[in-house]
């Protein structure tokens, strides 16, 4: 899934992340910026209408350009990454 995450510490505009893996705590994410550990970041999942603040456990370089960062969110979120219901 498709999420944007806002750095709190700068002044730039949403960077748009893919998600690798989601829980109720947390996610780990795969984006084109280098972030440290310990950093707070706004993370919104529009779709399924997730908007919840978030610190940075780790980042880990995948390619030159791509980065798989862990992160642990402030209030667990229940409703991401499930199945949309059929009705």
């Amino acid at each position: 899934m498709t999420v944007e995450v806002l750095r709190l510490d700068e002044s730039q505009l949403n960077k748009v992340a893919v998600t690798e893996n989601v829980s109720p705590r947390g996610a780990r994410i795969v984006t084109d910026w280098n972030c440290t550990p310990g950093k707070h970041v706004l993370v919104t999942v529009p779709e399924e209408g997730v908007k919840s603040l978030a610190r940075v456990v780790y980042c880990q370089r995948l390619e030159s350009t791509k980065f798989a960062v862990g992160l642990q969110l402030v209030v667990r979120v229940e409703e991401w990454g499930k199945p949309a219901s059929r009705q």
